[in-house]
């Protein structure tokens, strides 16, 4: 039987990042050679051990925390040193922060015993400049042999990346045997009552690198929330500090940031997430868009290439400094890959947000030939049957075989749990290129550019069409597909999915009502937000990527969506299971985790390969918090509408320094819902919450199989 590698866990891990570095270990500190454990940079892992010892023991780990946004403490015990009695009298306390270009460590050792104590703290180290993809697929590189030099410091090279390490006073011992698990070592001597700090660093060198840390930030506010559930106000915080360690920036246009995507697996550019991600932030800021946006249009497609699934005015899914592999799920990706159905129609839309919230109309108009070639993309290359839909296939045979968010291999199924088979027509997609298509023409118009009543004719066209093929008969009524097959079968299985169609447009308000009720049924709404497929479903399994799990950015999305329509009760049931959450994972919400019903258990399952810190999960912080306040701009139009989720069940919320139009604003709503908002610019109105359409509850129905 051959030997399965398998994907590293990283539930249990502790991390700090300042992009492009992380750095990975256990609750103790101790970076080990195994797993996913290690120094990351760019897509290298540049320290693959870091195991710190006293008198060659390893300390107990008692506790850890956040020390700063890019850093974190742990604190341990060396229980044989020191008095005798029950009382630990030697801690070692180890705080690592992550830089743009490496790591620094200090190791402070404190005694409380009566008696002098003295001992040897060493730290083993060890590097094998594993790319990403090798790590992710289980896999480990082999130790490279370190080279010592002036005193405290060994070095490792190999294709171009320099790494160093620096011990503040330490020993080094590269020799021999420990060429490979270079050791530095200090003698430490504590009085009673003493305390001595030791320090080392790391340092990269990678001048080939694809993104880069950006000059000092962030690009956005960093707003005041006073709220009675506090859940909201702590993950804000939490959140904020994560967003501003995955920060980075193209190295020939540094000062154009946008986030990477997530740590470890995807801290680099990706279109799809890193578009979502400055969408939901824009309540702090347009910057952060701006720069997204001009980060993509630079890279946008110009040739058909089909090994990259690049096209004329797509938008790139991911970058890399070289090809990412993983055979043994056929996977073969360039370094500039396009293998996406929705980042362009993603674009279009956080053009068109970032405008509406007061993007200025100088950083706006280079942006339009780029919103021309991707509304070109969307018109003649994403519709290749030429049915009237958007769909994808990978025709490269090594690609992505499923090309939306939900990008896992076995991600599309119907409801008894066979696969679809591609071409595929997402449900989301279609909302995506609807809300693309008007929005698109909204600028055109605005800015005096041809074409606007083109794209409106397409987008009345693709409802009509979606109407017609997509909306089935399901358990608890009828219902959208979550797509269309190769046969251009509805595939007819129940999914979080249908709530990204809200708000887009795409949408009757009978239809959007029909979508709330659905989205708030046991079977979506049970877990800790918004399971990604429903319990009823053959294909469901809480551990499952995107057939069961919760992911907190399609929660946000989704309570977004029904705040902004209107469907209160929906959105606070969701909201609620997302702030649970996130209560559990200390505010760090995770890239996703299991969909288990919130009575199998006190809090969620962990996922244990999902990425932590992630930015779409962070920034969902952020989302919650605008549908919170309920604030939607429209600057050109010269409107502000004020919808708030706060009120009887939510709580009272005070949020300051939101930005429209670049200008502070603060928005209170108190325990009755009444919403007040202050700061805004000069010549923008407030308007009331537009009537909402009647949610019945959805109510199971027997369905035709």
């Amino acid at each position: 039987m051959s030997e399965r590698h398998l994907q590293p866990l990283l539930h249990e891990l502790v991390g700090a990042v300042h992009a492009p570095t992380s750095a990975l270990g256990d609750a103790a500190g101790q970076i080990r050679p195994s797993g996913v454990q290690g120094v990351f940079h760019a897509d290298a892992r540049v320290l693959s051990r870091a195991e710190l010892r006293v008198d060659d023991r390893e300390p107990e780990a008692v506790a850890h925390g956040a020390a700063g946004p890019h850093g974190v403490r742990f604190v341990t015990l060396a229980r044989w040193l020191g008095d005798p009695g029950p009382d630990p009298t030697v801690r070692i306390d180890r705080i690592r922060e992550a830089g743009p270009h490496g790591v620094t460590e200090e190791i402070q050792a404190t005694s409380t015993a009566a008696a002098p104590v003295r001992a040897t703290v060493s730290v083993d180290l060890g590097c094998d400049l594993a790319p990403i993809e090798l790590v992710k697929s289980g896999g480990n590189g082999s130790p490279l042999e370190a080279k010592s030099g002036e005193p405290g410091r060994v070095q490792w090279a190999a294709e171009g990346v320099t790494v160093t390490v620096t011990g503040e006073a330490a020993t080094v011992d590269a020799t021999g045997d420990r060429a490979l698990a270079p050791r530095l070592s200090w003698p430490v001597d504590l009085a009673p009552g003493d305390a001595v700090t030791l320090r080392w660093r790391l340092a990269v060198t990678d001048p080939k690198a694809v993104v880069v840390a950006p000059p000092a930030g962030p690009e956005w506010s960093v707003p005041q929330v006073r709220a009675d559930d506090r859940r909201l106000v702590r993950l804000l915080d939490r959140s904020l500090a994560d967003l501003r360690g995955l920060r980075l920036a193209d190295p020939a246009h540094p000062g154009d940031v946008f986030l990477g995507a997530g740590v470890p697996w995807f801290l680099t550019l990706f279109g799809r997430d890193s578009l979502w991600a400055a969408r939901m932030m824009l309540p702090l800021g347009t910057e952060l868009a701006a720069g997204t946006l001009r980060v993509l249009a630079r890279r946008q497609g110009t040739r058909v290439d089909p090994a990259t699934g690049e096209a004329p005015g797509k938008i790139l899914h991911e970058l890399r400094r070289h090809e990412f592999s993983l055979p043994a799920h056929e996977l073969r990706l360039p370094p500039a890959y396009y293998g996406t159905v929705d980042a362009t129609m993603l674009w279009v839309g956080l053009l068109h947000d970032a405008w509406r919230w007061g993007l200025a109309a100088d950083q706006v108009e280079p942006l339009l030939p780029h919103l021309e070639a991707a509304l070109g993309w969307l018109g003649e290359h994403a519709d290749a049957d030429g049915d009237g839909f958007v769909e994808y296939v990978d025709t490269s045979g090594s690609g992505l075989a499923n090309q939306g968010w939900k990008d896992s291999g076995d991600s599309i199924r119907f409801r008894d749990g066979r696969q679809a088979q591609s071409p595929i027509v997402l449900s989301e997609v279609q909302g995506y290129a609807y809300q693309a298509a008007v929005h698109g023409a909204d600028l055109l118009d605005a800015f005096g550019r041809p074409g606007g009543d083109r794209w409106r004719e397409y987008a009345d066209r693709l409802a009509r069409r979606f109407r017609d093929a997509f909306w089935v008969d399901g358990r608890y009524g009828p219902q959208p597909a979550l797509a269309l097959d190769r046969d251009k079968r509805p595939v007819d299985s129940l999914t979080s999915n249908i709530g990204h169609l809200l708000g887009t447009g795409l949408l009757s308000d009978a239809e959007s009502a029909q979508v709330a009720a659905l989205l708030s049924t046991e079977a979506l709404a049970g877990g800790f937000g918004l399971r990604t497929m429903s319990t009823d479903d053959a294909g469901f399994s809480p551990l499952s990527y995107h057939c069961g799990s919760i992911w907190a950015h399609d929660t946000a999305i989704v309570v977004g969506g029904l705040a902004r329509a209107g469907f209160a009760d929906a959105a606070l049931r969701l909201a609620d299971g997302l702030l649970a959450a996130a209560e559990a994972f200390d505010y760090r919400l995770p890239e996703l985790y299991a969909g288990d019903d919130r009575a199998t258990l006190s809090r969620p399952v962990p996922y244990p390969a999902a990425c932590r810190p992630q930015a779409w999960a962070a920034a969902a912080a952020v989302l919650l918090v605008q549908a919170g306040v309920g604030i939607y701009p429209d600057v050109p139009g010269g409107q502000v509408r004020l919808s708030p989720l706060a009120g009887p069940e939510l709580g009272a919320l005070a949020v300051d320094s939101l930005r429209v139009a670049g200008a502070p604003v603060a928005v209170q709503v108190d325990a009755s819902g009444r919403p007040t908002v202050t700061g805004l610019p000069a010549g923008l109105t407030v308007t009331p919450a537009p009537q909402v359409p009647t949610q019945r509850p959805a109510t199971e129905t027997p369905a035709p199989r």
